[in-house]
């Protein structure tokens, strides 16, 4: 059962990088980890393979209306991707994956919206980038070195995923024993180094990823490992950069309440001090944050 006490024990294991200051940027006008609350970032799938049929948009035009209305509801910024990372998903492309993506992007930026694309291709960072793309979503853990590359080139920003593997689609079997925060911290001081040799200036860690990994059949040592990551997910602070989580489900649990399970795994990640909050759900999470935010007597009203 998660309650205090075991909060109070994940503190005073780590308490000493909990406090610790990751630094801040601007990005499309907007400054992002600059405070206590996190910023959100909102979803559109281009995929009809993707699950989460509110935010499939099977058209250019659909797309760029769901962007508007995501920036609306209280999203910084939007996250695009055309290829789903289910298991049974089609494959697809670069260049299926560009025919898809581009329009969306300059149809958003020309609405003056900041665009991230989720994708683990570097045709598909490049010409996503030239677009007018300013965040690359990359859930590739090879390869990594040549897109930083790119992102700098262009002065965007990365967000750093962790991948047990090549990609997101082609994952190999994760082994949560043991001290699995320590991993994630090896793995993104790595990535931290090849991004800032790239000269990348904006950059977040992402430790989710590991959440898609199809070795974690059981649903109870899943969510186990999704609630510790979140709660855990500041000791990554002393890598100097903020962190982003894409917020997961639980069917097992919500059962036909599960638009309700991002919002709840979000208090679990701004518990554990994440910068970005990538959802479905805007309007539910923003709600949360805002909750959240009341307590610290800030009321609440975002940056």
């Amino acid at each position: 059962m998660l309650d205090l006490a075991t909060l109070g024990r994940i503190l005073e294991r780590h308490g000493e990088t909990y406090a610790a200051e990751v630094r801040s940027f601007e990005l499309g006008g907007r400054k992002f980890a600059v405070g206590p609350e996190p910023d959100i970032m909102g979803v559109i799938n281009l995929s009809p393979d993707s699950w989460y049929r509110e935010s499939v948009c099977l058209s250019s035009e659909q797309a760029v209306r769901r962007g508007l209305r995501l920036i609306a509801e209280g999203a910084a910024t939007v996250d695009i991707g055309a290829e789903s990372t289910l298991p049974n998903a089609a494959v697809i492309d670069g260049e299926g994956q560009c025919a898809a993506l581009l329009p969306v992007i300059r149809g958003l930026c020309a609405a003056g919206i900041t665009v991230s694309v989720e994708t683990y291709r570097p045709e598909v960072v490049r010409a996503s980038l030239e677009a007018g793309a300013r965040i690359i979503n990359l859930t590739a853990a090879q390869g990594t070195g040549e897109m930083f590359h790119m992102v700098a080139d262009h002065d965007a920003a990365v967000i750093a995923c962790f991948v047990r593997g090549e990609n997101v689609r082609r994952v190999s079997d994760l082994d949560v024993s043991g001290d699995h925060g320590a991993t994630l911290y090896e793995y993104f001081a790595r990535q931290v180094e090849l991004a800032e040799a790239a000269g990348v200036r904006r950059l977040w860690l992402d430790p989710g990823m590991g959440f898609y990994y199809r070795n974690l059949m059981d649903s109870a040592e899943r969510v186990r490992y999704q609630m510790s990551t979140f709660l855990e997910t500041f000791r990554l602070r002393k890598l100097g950069w903020p962190t982003c989580h894409a917020l997961p489900h639980a069917f097992e649990y919500f059962e036909d309440e599960v638009r309700s399970a991002e919002p709840f795994f979000a208090v679990l990640a701004i518990l554990g001090r994440t910068d970005l909050l990538r959802t479905h759900e805007v309007t539910k999470v923003r709600g949360v944050v805002k909750a959240m935010g009341c307590f610290r007597g800030g009321g609440g009203d975002g940056r």
